[in-house]
């Protein structure tokens, strides 16, 4: 996984700076505690209608700016990053994931990269035991055959769909949510199985009550109900495409809260419309907020518009550790958060 290896010096004596606070650039509207407490601390650019700001308007606020937070729907890449005035020094990005900047060109640069983790792993998770219940018992198909008025009363044989107890779930990423999405399975009866590059200590194992296939492949293939909680990479984009949906067992769920692209979306909805698939939880999509037409429409797939963290709590605590990363960094001392480069 993308993780820390190598950090950038921490800075010797607080950053100077001219209007006596750091100017600090907001590209989105966070929680009113949140920006109260910005606009006390820092020369704060705010967003109050909450517009995305457009590429251009980011290589302005860049130009001029000594720290920039932006959300993980804003795409800082290298050229930006490069063109970046001499005062930027610190990116505090508000959101856990970092695939949306490009962390080698900060790191070349010497520009600080921090996130935010830990504060929306049970908001996501909870959100995918919605999908973990819900595609299996057919929930979406439910609900609208009542709003339409098309149900004609409690029958046999009517909406049947799975249940959860004794079925395999596989979870693609053993991290945080990963964790927490095990931790919730096991009230439900499910037998949880798990890949991740490293795998868990022996202890954790017993304690999640989950077990380890050594790949992707093999887990897919075993799975009732896949889960995936891994970060967006060049190697993990396009993770499950058509030739591991062909290696699941006919009426398999998907549930992605993680990142659109780690679904081949085309093989997605083939497999769907195939029947092949009985169904999908999605709160990602590859092009947001642009949402396939045809996944709208198939009966079994639940179209969540990416919130997974929206939760009051969940986003003040997000905004109150990029402040904690700005206080930081301004006295000098290396964030909390801060993000480093390599792989382990």
């Amino acid at each position: 996984m993308l993780l820390a290896l190598i950090a950038m010096a921490e800075p010797q004596s607080p950053p100077q700076f001219p209007e006596g606070k750091p100017k600090v650039v907001v590209t989105r509207h966070l929680a009113r505690s949140v920006e109260a407490r910005m606009a006390e601390l820092y020369d704060a650019v705010l967003n109050e209608d909450d517009v995305p700001m457009m590429r251009e308007e980011l290589v302005e606020a860049m130009a001029t700016c000594d720290v920039l937070v932006p959300t993980v729907t804003d795409r800082i890449d290298a050229e930006m990053i490069k063109g970046a005035g001499e005062r930027l020094r610190l990116i505090a990005s508000f959101g856990a994931g970092t695939e949306h900047i490009d962390l080698a060109a900060a790191k070349e640069r010497k520009i600080i990269v921090t996130n935010t983790p830990g504060v929306f792993t049970d908001d996501t998770a909870d959100i995918a035991m919605c999908g973990i219940i819900g595609v299996p018992r057919r929930i979406r198909e439910g609900v609208e055959l009542v709003r339409r008025g098309a149900w004609t009363g409690w029958a046999p044989s009517g909406m049947l769909g799975r249940k959860l107890g004794g079925k395999v779930l596989g979870i693609i990423g053993m991290g945080r949510i990963g964790q927490a999405v095990a931790h919730r399975a096991r009230a439900f009866g499910l037998e949880v199985a798990y890949y991740n590059r490293k795998r868990l200590p022996e202890a954790l194992e017993r304690m999640l009550g989950s077990r380890h296939i050594d790949s992707v492949d093999d887990l897919v293939a075993e799975a009732d109900i896949l889960t995936l909680h891994c970060p967006l990479t060049e190697e993990t984009r396009g993770m499950i495409d058509e030739r591991r949906i062909a290696l699941m067992k006919p009426g398999t769920s998907i549930i992605n809260t993680a990142r659109g692209e780690l679904i081949d979306q085309e093989a997605l909805i083939d497999a769907l419309n195939s029947g092949h698939l009985a169904g999908a939880g999605l709160d990602v999509y590859p092009e947001e907020p642009n949402v396939d037409r045809r996944l709208i429409a198939h009966p079994n797939v639940m179209t969540l518009p990416h919130i997974g963290s929206a939760t009051v709590e969940g986003r003040e605590a997000s905004g109150e550790k990029v402040i904690a990363n700005i206080q930081f960094w301004k006295d000098g001392h290396r964030p909390p958060d801060q993000v480093l480069t390599g792989l382990v």
